[in-house]
């Protein structure tokens, strides 16, 4: 006898009908934080490519205010987070054009801190995709262990080993361990990219700000650092915009 689908789940038990019913729920919220993290590092991506020139052409001409000011306003970016708050915080210390060793350990202090909330930001969610490709197996290995167990039931309760008596318990099994895979490798390969473009994005975000702390050590007045901080910040940020 074959089974449909609407068959099958009419033959489900009430245990194994709340496991799908779990797993439907984890499915359907591991795609939401899937797309919400795509569109989010999408901005950033279209966002930094706009940034990047703007600002490295503000602190060329030393105009602090305005790179500052235009940091705030790309608000998705990564790299204007960083840089723009951490030279918002040590504005008052470089504002008369010298810069000391003190100034310099307040800026890289100012960029960890900005980096590091950045990181918390961006990983928002990740831990949701790496419990529901955990977890979502297990859930559907328990609705397999009852399937098995109403198929030993129906076996007992006919008095007999045919397949009719014990097909419906075992499709049940399977189904629900199908039904968890399904659910879970979406969202360990969803964990698996997003992971890798934090990493890419942490690792651009070190190397803007380590330019930035270049560009402060020359001197903001000198010619030499603010040319060479234009070329290597403009590459920096394109580079973390290609994420």
């Amino acid at each position: 006898m074959e089974l449909s689908l609407i068959e099958l789940w009419a033959t489900m038990g009430g245990f194994a009908r709340g496991v799908v019913y779990t797993l439907a729920i984890m499915s359907v919220w591991s795609l939401a934080v899937m797309m919400q993290k795509w569109w989010f590092l999408r901005a950033a991506q279209s966002e930094t490519r706009k940034f990047a020139p703007e600002f490295s052409q503000f602190l060329e001409e030393d105009n602090l205010n305005e790179a500052i000011k235009l940091a705030e306003g790309y608000k998705k970016s990564h790299v204007a987070r960083v840089l723009g708050n951490a030279l918002a915080d040590i504005r008052p210390l470089i504002a008369d054009g010298s810069v000391t060793v003190a100034d310099i350990n307040s800026a890289e202090r100012a960029i960890e801190r900005e980096m590091l909330m950045t990181i918390v930001l961006i990983k928002r969610g990740l831990g949701i995709l790496a419990t529901v490709g955990s977890t979502a197996p297990f859930v559907g290995l328990v609705g397999t262990t009852m399937g098995v167990v109403n198929a030993f039931t129906g076996m007992a309760q006919s008095g007999g080993g045919g397949l009719g008596a014990i097909s419906a318990g075992i499709a049940e099994a399977l189904i629900t361990t199908a039904f968890g895979l399904l659910v879970a490798i979406p969202a360990v390969w969803a964990y698996n990219y997003f992971q890798t473009k934090v990493d890419n994005i942490t690792a651009e975000m070190t190397y803007s700000s380590k330019e930035m702390v270049d560009y402060l050590i020359k001197g903001v007045s000198g010619e030499f650092g603010r040319s060479r901080f234009t070329r290597e910040f403009n590459t920096a940020a394109q580079n973390a915009a290609k994420i």
